[in-house]
C-alpha cells in the first residue's frame, strides 16, 4: 500500500469509530428514554383509573343527593304552607 491508501484507511477507520460509538450512545439514550415514557405512561393509566373511579363514586352519589334536596324542597314548602294557614288562623 502507498501513503495515499493508507491516509485514506486511517481516515475511513476513524470516522467509522466514531459513528461506532455515536450509534451506541444515541441508542443507550434511546433504551431510556423509551423506558421513562413507559414509567409516565404507567402513572398516567393510574391517574385515570382513580378520575375514573371518583366519577363513578360521584355518579353514583349525585342521585341520593338530588332526592334528598327533592324531600327537603318538599318538607320546607309544607312547613311554609303549614306556618301560613296557622298563622291565619291565629290572627
Amino acid at each position: 500500500m502507498n501513503g495515499a491508501e493508507q491516509i485514506l484507511l486511517i481516515i475511513l477507520s476513524t470516522f467509522l469509530a466514531i459513528f461506532l460509538l455515536l450509534g451506541i450512545v444515541i441508542l443507550v439514550m434511546t433504551i431510556k428514554l423509551m423506558k421513562q415514557l413507559r414509567h409516565v405512561t404507567e402513572k398516567a393509566e393510574s391517574i385515570a383509573d382513580n378520575a375514573e373511579a371518583i366519577s363513578s363514586f360521584v355518579g353514583k352519589a349525585a342521585g341520593p343527593v338530588a332526592i334528598t334536596k327533592l324531600l327537603l324542597g318538599i318538607v320546607e314548602s309544607v312547613r311554609e304552607q303549614t306556618n301560613k294557614r296557622s298563622n291565619k288562623n291565629g290572627k
